[in-house]
């Protein structure tokens, strides 16, 4: 078993530690359409994986459309237990079920992190320099 204060990359030197969350729930139902969302290339999602994909992303391992119970994240960082949703017109009038879904997963202990799609779009350095700060606030130790 791992533990807890393992830690799984650095970030400017300061340690990120792991907060890996065993035995999430899958849906095996949804493993097409997660498929075909992979495929789909939603801009947004494109710009933000070409950052991420490979270990790019301080050598971070990002997954793409991964299933947690019954639902599909954008993407998953399975050594942190955080997911990154990007928010596009898709999210639109679904604040109710954005919530629903979220409170799901946070109740599983995972964390969520939202990003505007049109700050993917727009303002990519800054959403880049933006998550790296959050990453290190949630997963490294203050010392």
């Amino acid at each position: 078993m791992e533990s807890k204060n393992e830690i799984t990359t650095y970030i400017n030197t300061q340690p990120i530690y792991r907060n890996f969350i065993e035995n999430l729930p899958y849906n095996i139902k949804l493993k097409s359409r997660a498929r075909a969302l992979r495929k789909a290339g939603v801009l947004s999602e494109v710009i933000f994986w070409r950052q991420v994909h490979k270990g790019m992303f301080w050598k971070i391992d990002f997954d793409r459309q991964r299933i947690i119970g019954n639902y599909i994240v954008d993407f998953y960082v399975k050594t942190l237990g955080l997911i990154i949703e990007i928010d596009g017109s898709s999210h639109n009038d679904k604040e109710e079920y954005d919530q629903k879904r979220e409170d799901y997963l946070i109740s599983l202990g995972l964390k969520v992190y939202r990003i505007s799609d049109l700050r993917v779009k727009h303002d990519l350095n800054n959403v880049m320099m933006e998550l790296e700060k959050y990453v290190i606030e949630e997963f490294g130790r203050k010392c």
